[in-house]
């Protein structure tokens, strides 16, 4: 069994157990971020993955939901930002550099600027998270989506990145507390799924231990956030208060803004018409 991980800090409550012993596993963890391990699902090279939920949507035939995993908002993200020069009604026009590191993010971002911010930029996918987060070669780039750890270390005052770069961007926009705002739900960026070929048994095993370090996870987010602090430099206050701000269960508000997510991109024609299908679940809330 291959099991994937984003490595940002936002999946450490779900793999910290796995990672120090506490929780057995019978996998081999492989690394990477969202897209990485959307194309590795989609090539069939992984038998289960945390993966962007529009990779779901985009071949929902393909894979089965594992229940109660999700790495989801109900209100401000703060690891999916958007940068701006400008305010974003007035991005109409402009470049807006995209991260190739999360479709989620990227299609959240379209469906906003369309449905509120009522602008229509032109979209460049390129590094956004590139540590010097440059303006060499980007001078005419007038906002970037900015994801995971160095979205944090961009807004963390104290933080070298912060400090030559954070002044840059007077508008700051949180996709998650924006998506809140505009619809009422939560928002669910990225699930766990298994290939339908993968032996349910196998599945059935990896998804009980990703379900015990989670709730683990959920019991020591004080170790965590210090654990996460000395990965990207942001203090332990900052990334427990973002811990807090997230959940890694999928509950019935979660799953109610995952499908308004997905009508939405239907609508749009981004995604096909799909169902929502579960691995036989093997515990329930922790």
């Amino acid at each position: 069994m291959r099991l994937g991980r984003i490595p940002y800090i936002n999946c450490f409550p779900v793999y910290g157990a796995v990672d120090r012993g506490i929780v057995p596993l019978r996998a081999t963890l492989v690394d990477g971020v969202p897209t990485a391990l959307n194309r590795m699902m989609a090539q069939g090279t992984l038998d289960v993955s945390v993966v962007s939920a529009v990779e779901y949507a985009r071949d929902s035939e393909r894979y089965l939901l594992l229940p109660d995993l999700a790495i989801s908002c109900n209100g401000p993200v703060r690891s999916v930002m958007l940068f701006s020069h400008e305010p974003a009604e007035s991005l109409g026009g402009k470049r807006v550099l995209v991260s190739r590191s999360s479709m989620t993010s990227v299609h959240l971002l379209e469906l906003l600027f369309e449905h509120v911010w009522h602008a229509r930029p032109e979209f460049v996918p390129g590094d956004a998270e590139a540590d010097a987060l440059a303006r060499e070669g980007e001078t005419d780039v007038a906002a970037r989506l900015v994801i995971g750890d160095a979205a944090l270390m961009l807004q963390s005052a104290s933080h070298p990145l912060s400090i030559a770069h954070g002044a840059d961007y007077p508008y700051v926009y949180d996709l998650g507390e924006t998506w809140k705002e505009w619809t009422g739900l939560p928002f669910v960026f990225a699930v766990w799924v298994a290939q339908r070929s993968t032996a349910v048994g196998e599945a059935l095993g990896v998804h009980a231990s990703l379900i015990a370090s989670r709730d683990w996870g959920l019991q020591h987010l004080g170790e965590l956030s210090a654990q996460a602090a000395r990965s990207t430099g942001v203090p332990v206050a900052a990334c427990r208060h973002y811990f807090d701000g997230l959940d890694w269960r999928l509950g019935l508000a979660e799953l109610e803004g995952l499908t308004e997510f997905f009508r939405r991109l239907e609508l749009a024609g981004r995604v096909p018409r799909g169902k929502l299908a579960f691995l036989p679940a093997v515990g329930g809330r922790g």
